[in-house]
């Protein structure tokens, strides 16, 4: 069997497929249908540093080909976070990536600090790229701004760093360089894709939030492109997400420059995904006589 383990900088996944920050809850509610202990990593929901009720109802509706979702981080805290979730987490044998957020730099590097001698945690996963809270993407659209909050949280910590990107920007590449000169180990690509909604009959939108963020099958082309571009852009990892749910989506991001990928929106209606796509890419790189995973990597040629 091809050997699947993959190195970001400073984190080492045991295989490419890890599970994507609001789409798996805090892993408990995925138990019955994942052996965690298969996956490369857990990411789970996004934590801020106070808790969050969220945006008001409706916060999801379905799309063609995908979903619009409007949670608005909805979360307890990271006090509660670090009480009642770390400790389960360190027990699942799989890498978790915990994934915070902030209103100002000063909150993502006191989360930072708060975490960083906890055991259990592998990596922080920076989320400078949700569309469904005010000042959510502000770090991310701005190149400077997202330099130093990577910055302030490598300073903060010890652990491995992955800037979070968001797709609504003119030039991505732009804001994954300035990441990188932060310190980050790797960036994320990417975050949902802002949109909305409308009932016409009612002539007003269905969300409660009136914009929410699209992913699934919808937004792969867009993701794929911009992972893509980033891997060529950087000398960090890059991880692929947007519309990942077979194997031959997960090949395609990883010949795209992906090191590693996250599934997401396919959590919802396949729980067990994950799983399968893992084993699915041993089989997949045996058949192309490939001896490890790294062989195909940014293969993609002009």
């Amino acid at each position: 069997m091809a050997q699947l383990q993959v190195q970001l900088n400073r984190l080492t996944l045991r295989n490419p497929i890890m599970v994507a920050s609001g789409t798996f809850g805090y892993a408990r509610e995925m138990a019955a249908f994942v052996d965690f202990s298969k996956l490369g990593g857990i990411v789970p929901k996004t934590v801020t540093g106070e808790p969050r009720i969220g945006n008001p109802p409706p916060r999801t509706v379905e799309t063609t080909s995908g979903m619009l979702n409007s949670i608005g981080l909805d979360n307890d805290g990271i006090d509660t976070f670090i009480e009642k979730h770390v400790p389960y987490f360190a027990g699942l044998n799989t890498s978790l990536i915990a994934n915070i957020a902030g209103r100002t730099v000063a909150d993502f590097a006191s989360m930072a600090g708060k975490l960083a001698n906890l055991e259990g945690i592998a990596a922080l996963e920076l989320n400078i790229s949700c569309p469904n809270v005010s000042g959510g993407v502000d770090f991310g659209t701005n190149p400077e701004s997202a330099r130093d909050v990577v910055k302030a949280v490598r300073e903060a910590c010890p652990f491995p760093v992955i800037a979070k990107l968001t797709p609504n920007v003119t030039d991505i590449t732009k804001i994954a360089a300035a990441a990188a000169e932060g310190g980050a180990d790797a960036v994320s690509c990417v975050n949902t894709f802002q949109g909305m909604a409308i009932d016409w009959r009612k002539r007003k939108p269905i969300l409660g939030n009136i914009l929410g963020g699209l992913s699934g099958p919808a937004i792969k082309p867009l993701a794929l492109r911009c992972v893509y571009q980033v891997a060529k852009a950087v000398e960090i990892p890059v991880i692929g997400i947007g519309g990942i749910a077979t194997i031959d989506d997960v090949l395609e991001f990883l010949v795209a420059g992906a090191s590693a990928v996250q599934i997401g929106t396919a959590n919802f209606y396949n729980p067990g995904v994950s799983v399968k796509l893992v084993e699915q890419l041993n089989e997949a790189l045996d058949a192309e006589g490939c001896k490890s995973v790294t062989e195909i990597i940014g293969t993609a040629q002009q």
